[in-house]
C-alpha cells in the first residue's frame, strides 16, 4: 500500500510514498526491469512521460539475436562483430552475456505478444544491418529481428502491456530532480527519489530500497538529433552531481541518415533492404571505403564518409552539405512493406516520394556509449576497481556496460536494453528481498524545493531556450562527427561561458501547472554538465577510435587509451577524470576493415 502525507511547506505541497523498488524511466530499459519486480515486491515507474511515448518507441530497423532463422548464424560470430565494431573497447565479458541471451530477449518478446514480420513458413524474419556479418566478417549477415520499420514501437507497446498486466503502478509525467543516499561511505546506498508531478507542481518523495535508472540518451547536447526533445539525460546528470562517476562520455554515436536539416531518423533497415548511398555525383563512395559490406559499414564509418564527401565538395544541393539515400532502385511493394514509417517521414517532412526521388540525408547525433558505469547485473559501480554501490541500478542507453565500446551496432541497441534491463531488474529484486527500508522522509525534498523556488524567483536576462540553442550550436559545429583540439576547445569556451550565464537564467512562467519553462531549466543544467563531460574525455584522449574521431590524432593508439574514462564532477563544477582497463577476451584488437 502506498503511503501519501501531503504538507505544506511553503508554496510546494510534499508527498510521501514508500516502494520496495523505484524504476525511474518507463522505455523499454525500464518496463524490461519491472517485468521483472511486479508481482514480488511493490514496484514504482516513474517516467516525464506517458510510457508509450517513450524514445524507444522511435527505434526502427530491428533487434539482432542468431536466431538462424533465415541464415547460419552464431551468437560467438554476434559477439566478434560487437567487438569489433566497438574499436576494442567494448568489455568482452559483457558482450558475451548479451550475444548469447540475444536469443531468449527475442524470443521472450514473441512470447508477450510481440508481432514480429515474419517468414513464409511463420518464423521471426531478419534481415541484414550494418557491421552484422558472418563467419567474422566473410560478408553481411541476416540477424536482426525486425516489425516493418516499426521495431521500437512494437517493444514499447508490448512491454508496456506486459507491465499493466502485471500490475506495475505508473506515476506517469513526473520528473525525478533527486536522488538520496543512506548512510557514509562503504555504508551508503540507495535510498529512493524525489519527483516533481507535471500537472500539479507538488514534489514527491520515493522512498525505496533499490532504484533503477533506465532514463535514456543526451542527444539534445546536439543541434541536429534523432532523438526527442525530452532526451536530456537527467538520470546521468543526477548521479554525476551526487558523485557517481559516468563512463567514456566521449564516444557519441552520429547515425549516418538523418533526415537533411532536422536529423530525423531513416533505419539502417533501409539500406539493409539494398538502399543505397550517393553523393552529388551520383558515385556510390561507400564501395571505396568497405568494399566487402559497402553501405552497411558500422555507423562510425559511414558518417565519416559522409563527412568527408561533404568536405571534399562531393556533397549535393545548393550548399553541397549532404547526400542522398537513394531508394528508387527497390520495387515499390517492398518499400510499402518493410519501409513504411520512414516512407512516410519523408513525404512529411521532405516532399519526397522515396520510390522515385533519391531522399537528402546527413548524419544526426544518435546515441551515446557512454554513461552511468554498471556491471553486467546492472549494479551501477562507482570507481576502476568496480565498487557496487548498494541498492542503486542502471540500465539502457543512460548506462554504460560497456557492451557498446566506442561505436555501437545497429540493432545492440533494442537487445541492451531486454537482456540488461531483465539483468538490472532480476538483481535489484534479489537485492530488495534481504535489506530493511530506507529512513527517509519529506524533508528529503528541501534541496529540490529551494532550487525550484530559487529559479521561479529569478529576474535575470538570460532565456534558457537561447542559451541551449547557443550549447546545441557549439557542440554541433565542433565536437560532433570530426574533432580536433583546436575545435574542443573552442567548444569548451563556448560552455564555459553558457556556464556563467545559465546563473543569471529566469523564466516566464511562475505558475506550478505543466510549467515547461521550469524543467527546461533544470533540464539546461544536465546538458550542461553531460557537455562537459564529452570535452573532458575528447580532450584528453589523444587517438581515434570509434566514433571519437580526432583528425589530429588519426591513428588509433592501443598502447595507450586501451582504457575506459570515468569522469567525475569536482565541487568547483570542473571534470576529473581517471581511467579503467578494458576487458579483454577470445577476440584480439586488429585493423578494422569491411
Amino acid at each position: 500500500m502506498v503511503r501519501e502525507n501531503p504538507c505544506k511547506t511553503g508554496a510546494v505541497n510534499i508527498h510521501y510514498h514508500s516502494y520496495d523498488a523505484v524504476i525511474v524511466g518507463a522505455g523499454g530499459a525500464g518496463m524490461r526491469a519491472a517485468i521483472e519486480t511486479a508481482g514480488k515486491m511493490r514496484t514504482a515507474v516513474i517516467t516525464k512521460l506517458y510510457p508509450t511515448r517513450s524514445h524507444t518507441g522511435a527505434a526502427q530497423g530491428g533487434m539482432c539475436a542468431a536466431l538462424s532463422n533465415v541464415e547460419e548464424d552464431y551468437w560467438e560470430w554476434h559477439a566478434f562483430d560487437t567487438v569489433k565494431g566497438s574499436d576494442y573497447l567494448g568489455d568482452q565479458d559483457a558482450i558475451d552475456v548479451m550475444c548469447r541471451e540475444a536469443i531468449d530477449a527475442v524470443v521472450d518478446l514473441e512470447h508477450f505478444g510481440l508481432p514480429f514480420s515474419r517468414t513464409p513458413d511463420g518464423k521471426i524474419d531478419q534481415r541484414r544491418f550494418g557491421g552484422h556479418t558472418r563467419n567474422h566478417g566473410e560478408a553481411p549477415v541476416r540477424r536482426a529481428c525486425y516489425a516493418a520499420d516499426r521495431t521500437g514501437h512494437m517493444i514499447l507497446q508490448t512491454l508496456y502491456q506486459r507491465c499493466v498486466a502485471s500490475g506495475v503502478n505508473f506515476f506517469n509525467e513526473f520528473q525525478v530532480f533527486d536522488v538520496l543516499f543512506e548512510g557514509e561511505g562503504e555504508d551508503r546506498r540507495a535510498a529512493g527519489v524525489v519527483a516533481y508531478e507535471m500537472a500539479t507542481g507538488d514534489l514527491h518523495v520515493f522512498a525505496s530500497k533499490g532504484v533503477l535508472f533506465a532514463t535514456g540518451g543526451f542527444g539534445r547536447i546536439f543541434q541536429i538529433s534523432s532523438n526527442a526533445h525530452t532526451l536530456t539525460g537527467d538520470g546521468p546528470a543526477l548521479l554525476f552531481a551526487r558523485g557517481i562517476p559516468l563512463e567514456d562520455m566521449e564516444f557519441y554515436q552520429f547515425h549516418p541518415t538523418g533526415i537533411y536539416g532536422i536529423g530525423i531518423l531513416l533505419t539502417e533497415g533501409a539500406r539493409g533492404e539494398g538502399g543505397i548511398l550517393r553523393n552529388g555525383l551520383g558515385e556510390r563512395f561507400m564501395e571505396r571505403v568497405a568494399p566487402t559490406v559497402k553501405d552497411l559499414a558500422p555507423r562510425d564509418m559511414v558518417s565519416r564518409a559522409i563527412h568527408a564527401e561533404i568536405r571534399e565538395g562531393r556533397g549535393a544541393g545548393p550548399n553541397k552539405d549532404y547526400v542522398y539515400l537513394d531508394l528508387t532502385h527497390l520495387p515499390p511493394e517492398q518499400i510499402d512493406a518493410k519501409l513504411p514509417d520512414i516512407s512516410g517521414f519523408v513525404r512529411t517532412y521532405l516532399g519526397l516520394e522515396p520510390k522515385t526521388d533519391p531522399i537528402p540525408i546527413q548524419p544526426t547525433a544518435h546515441y551515446a556509449m557512454g554513461g552511468i558505469p554498471t556491471n553486467v547485473n546492472g549494479e551501477v559501480v562507482i570507481d576502476s576497481a568496480g565498487t557496487v554501490l548498494p541498492g542503486l541500478y542502471a540500465a539502457g542507453e543512460c548506462a554504460c556496460v560497456s557492451v557498446h565500446g566506442a561505436n555501437r551496432l545497429g540493432t545492440n541497441s533494442l537487445l541492451d536494453i531486454n537482456v540488461f534491463g531483465r539483468r538490472g531488474g532480476r538483481r535489484m529484486a534479489e537485492y530488495v528481498a534481504g535489506v530493511d527500508h530506507p529512513s527517509v522522509g519529506k524533508e528529503a525534498a528541501g534541496d529540490v524545493r529551494d532550487r525550484i523556488e530559487q529559479i521561479k524567483a529569478s529576474n535575470g536576462k538570460e532565456k534558457v531556450a537561447a542559451l541551449r540553442a547557443e550549447l546545441q550550436q557549439a557542440m554541433m559545429r565542433d565536437a560532433s562527427v570530426v574533432r580536433t583540439a583546436e575545435s574542443l576547445e573552442n567548444a569548451s569556451r563556448v560552455l564555459a561561458e553558457l556556464r556563467e550565464r545559465y546563473r543569471d537564467i529566469s523564466i516566464d512562467d511562475k505558475g506550478s501547472v505543466f510549467n515547461f519553462d521550469l524543467t527546461e531549466a533544470i533540464e539546461l543544467g544536465s546538458l550542461l554538465d553531460l557537455a562537459g563531460t564529452l570535452l573532458a574525455g575528447a580532450m584528453a584522449r589523444n587517438e581515434s577510435r570509434g566514433a571519437h574521431w580526432r583528425d589530429d590524432y588519426p591513428v588509433r593508439d592501443d598502447a595507450n587509451w586501451m582504457k575506459h574514462t570515468l569522469a567525475y564532477r569536482e565541487p568547483d563544477g570542473t571534470v576529473r577524470l581517471e581511467y579503467k582497463p578494458v576487458v579483454g577476451g577470445r577476440y584480439q584488437p586488429m585493423e578494422r576493415k569491411y
